[in-house]
């Protein structure tokens, strides 16, 4: 068997046990030592057999990562970037987000934070809770609405 059909098998083999993105085998092929334009070509093949999928990918991304991680969209947006999702498949799979369970989250990860820091009654701790739900990937308006959706 050929080293490039090695690596095609192992690659779907990966890709059947969990969702990948075309960058991330992409780049686990060419570590295994396959070159650019053979991994183009091993890519174009698990497209067109639904071995990857990067729309699917995306939306399984994001769930994940809301649910699992609590984190906000403008996070969930740049690791999509960094993985090289396109654009549109990532603002898609973005707007698939239910407002509810997406205000429900944050307001749970703000009532935590309160717990610790106390109550947004001081600057400082206001800000203290700002600066933790945006690095969680939250918009400050975000933020604001729901601080006065839990009465703080």
């Amino acid at each position: 068997m050929s080293e490039f059909r090695q690596i095609l098998d192992r690659a779907a083999h990966l890709c059947s046990t969990s969702e990948r993105c075309q960058n991330d085998v992409r780049i686990k092929m060419i570590s295994w030592g396959l070159k650019e334009e053979d991994a183009d070509k091993a890519i174009k093949y698990l497209n067109e057999n639904h071995f990857i999928d990067d729309r699917r990918y995306a939306t399984y991304f994001v769930r994940d990562k809301l649910k699992f991680n609590k984190w906000g969209r403008i996070k969930i947006k740049y690791a999509l970037r960094q993985k090289k999702v396109d654009t549109s498949i990532i603002e898609d799979s973005i707007s698939q987000i239910d407002t509810e369970i997406y205000n429900d989250i944050l307001d749970k990860i703000l009532l935590s934070k309160i717990k610790s820091v106390g109550p947004p009654d001081t600057a400082q701790n206001k800000s203290k809770l700002l600066r933790y739900a945006a690095q969680k990937g939250f918009t400050a308006s975000e933020i604001f609405d729901s601080l006065s959706r839990i009465n703080c």
